[in-house]
Formats: C-alpha cells, structure tokens, sequence
C-alpha cells in the first residue's frame, strides 16, 4: 500500500511540475513610444522535418530583425499531424523561446516570398518600441463537438462566452488599434466568437484573425509557445498604429485572383498619407481550393504594394474583418465570415 501511495504522490508532483511550466498568463508589453518605430518581418519555410522547419523560419525571421527583440511572435503551420505540429512549435521556441509565440494550425500560408499548403511554418514578428502588444487566451470552452445544426443554443452560449472572456482579460480592448483573434470556431460558428469579444470590446474595434484548421481533429491555437483545443485568443496591438482594412468573397478561380487585388489595394489605400509597414491577410480554404495555382492569389497582392512592404497571409476555416460590403451590410466593424480574405494594412 505504501508503495502505491509513493507512485501516486510522484505522479502527482509530476503533473504539478509539467503545470507549473505552462504559461497561460496575459502578454503585456511596455506602453508604445509614441515616436517609436514599429518593425514587422517575415519568415516561411517549407520541410518535412518539421523541427527543421520551425528552427529554420525562426533563424531567418531572427536574422531579418537584426537584433531586434520582438514583442510577440505569430505562427502558423500546415503539418497534418500532431507530432510534427508540437515538433514545429519547439523549432520555433528554441530559437525565440515559448512565452512569445502565438498562432495556430492553418491550411496553408503566404508570404511576399510565396505560398504553400504543406509541411510549412510561417512567422510575422511584431516589433519595435513604437508598438505595444497585449494577448490573453481563454481555453476549455466547452464548443468542441456542438453542431450548429442539433445544439445552437448551447454552442452560441459557449463561444459567446469565450469570446467575452478573452476580451475582458484585456484592458481598453475597444480602444486597441487592432485585434487578432484566433480560435477554434469553424465557420460560421467563428461569428458566435466575435459576437462574444463584442459584448466587451464594442462594435467599433477593428478585428481580423481566423479560425484554426479542423483536419483530424487537430484543432489546436497556440499560446506563449503551448498547444490548447477548444480554446480562443485575441492579441492586440496598440502605437497610433494606422489600420486600412477590407474583407472580400469569392468562390471560382478568377474570382479570388481579382478579389485579392482588390481588398489588398483597397486596404492599402485606406491607410491615407501613412506608408504602409504590413498586410495581414487572413484568408479562406475554401478560395484557397478554388485556386488552379496557389501562388496566383499571394501573386496579385505583391501587384499592389512596394516589393518592401511584408506580407502575412494565411489559409484559415473562417475569418474575421469587415463584411464584404458588394455583398452584405453590418453595423459592426469586424465579423465573422467565411469565404472571405480579410486585408488588414499597418502603419504608423
């Protein structure tokens, strides 16, 4: 009996011990300096060994910020197993260490060096003291199997719930320049998510992110470098940062090259007199699957914009940013959609 007390406290020391490594704390960067620089840079590199893959794309994204420490680090990847996803996350962290990254699994990515949809990580570092970046997570939100078809109500209530949650870790959310939101809420659930963060935020705060990949299951987000399901978590970044945004639908070939000239040149456009510093596109599968070429639509975006501008774009199962307004009204700034590429501009 003793000997099975023993076991049973040394399991439970080693449970406490792994808990006690997990970071689900809030991010919370120094106040932006508000003559600052804000700094963004890409990296994206394909390997089906998906350690490599990771190390290498952080290597390259740290050799690009030239010594530059970033606030935060964002991270998708396109490894269709659950192994090679967490052995991509620890190529990154052991570069950039754990409490800095968040993402998620995706479909597939872009960047202004190209595109691919498999065996892929792809980062975006947010940098510089001109930016202040603040992220909170909330995890366990009770949607994972609710169908909107049999349990609406309860599936509604959950990510409603999360979303909320998640917002209210953050102080002054609705008056950030802009939120990232990432979860897991395929579309159309993803608008019971934003519908959520709303309730604290406001209407008027500018949203873009996407919802994770759904492939086997695998639906996981990444937070400060740990895998969590059925969980959601909004970053936000904040400097007098300039936001030109557009969301446009699409569902042929054709229609998704010249949608994403579009919303890139409108989003771009938006930003005024202020140079644009990056494009962040959430974009969706279901355009990606329409491509005969998936290099066309990451393509027709770099038409838009000077060669200097980095771009971030990701293939996600639902999106979050403006309604496509040739299609539809709201009276919410930021929504949540699917078939949609979402462009958000940055500037300062």
């Amino acid at each position: 009996m003793k000997q099975w007390k023993f076991l049973i406290l040394g399991w439970f020391a080693v449970l406490l011990a792994g808990c006690a490594t997990v970071d689900k704390s809030v991010l919370m960067t120094p106040p932006a300096v508000k003559t600052g620089d804000v700094v963004f840079k890409t990296a994206m590199v394909e390997n089906e060994d998906a350690f490599a893959a990771g190390k290498e794309a952080a290597e390259a994204l740290a050799a690009k910020l030239g010594g530059t420490v970033p606030h935060a680090v964002l991270m998708v990847d396109c490894f269709d197993s659950l192994g090679s996803k967490k052995k991509a996350l620890a190529g990154v962290t052991s570069v950039f260490g754990a409490e800095k990254i968040f993402g998620g699994a995706v479909y597939g990515m872009y960047t202004q060096d190209g595109a691919s949809d498999v065996d892929t990580v792809s980062l975006l570092a947010l940098a510089g003291n001109g930016l202040q970046v603040q992220a909170a997570l909330t995890e366990n939100m009770g949607s994972k199997g609710l169908t909107i078809e049999n349990d609406e109500p309860a599936l509604s209530a959950a990510l409603g719930a999360g979303g909320a949650a998640v917002a209210q870790q953050l102080p002054n959310i609705g008056k950030s320049d802009l939120v990232i939101l990432m979860g897991d809420a395929h579309s159309p659930k993803n608008q019971y998510l934003i519908d959520g963060l709303q309730t604290v935020a406001g209407k008027n705060v500018p949203v873009t992110g996407g919802s994770i990949s759904k492939n086997d299951g695998l639906t996981f987000v990444y937070y400060r470098g740990k895998m969590y399901s059925d969980a959601a978590f909004a970053l936000t970044l904040n400097g007098g940062l300039s936001i030109g945004q557009a969301g446009r639908q699409a569902k042929s070939n054709d229609e998704v090259i010249s949608t994403a000239n579009e919303g890139a040149t409108t989003a771009l456009k938006a930003l005024g007199s202020v140079k644009p510093a990056a494009l962040i596109a959430f974009d969706c599968a279901g355009r990606m699957g329409k491509l005969d070429n998936l290099s066309d639509e990451v393509t027709t975006i770099k038409t838009t914009m000077s060669p200097a501008v980095p771009i971030f774009g990701c293939y996600c199962a639902g999106e979050f940013g403006p309604a496509d307004t040739t299609i539809e009204k709201s009276d919410s700034v930021s929504t949540g959609r699917g078939w949609h590429a979402m462009f958000s501009a940055l500037g300062k």
